[in-house]
């Protein structure tokens, strides 16, 4: 099981993993924050960034919040941060 911090910007022009910079992840999403609605697109921009279930992916703190520790159960840490460091090479995603 893996936990990272992530950073999330609702509203965006598009869905987007941004990058990973100073140990948070930093997300974008069109959804608003209404209605739980940017979380939702959080958790499906995860799933499909580290190929993981939607099911696996818990925001486990600051659901109410840009910041979130995010839970993914079946990752490991090595593996978790393998994924994140390809972010920081390819630029931001």
């Amino acid at each position: 099981m893996a936990h990272f911090l992530v950073r999330v910007q609702p509203r965006s022009s598009r869905d987007r993993v941004e990058g990973y910079l100073d140990g948070m992840l930093k997300v974008r999403v069109t959804a608003p924050p209404a209605d739980g609605k940017a979380n939702t697109a959080l958790t499906k921009l995860l799933a499909e960034f580290l190929e993981v279930p939607r099911s696996g992916i818990k925001i486990v703190r600051g659901v109410t919040s840009r910041n979130k520790m995010v839970e993914v159960e079946s990752l490991s840490e090595e593996a978790l941060l393998v994924r994140l460091d390809s972010v920081k090479t390819r630029g931001g995603g």
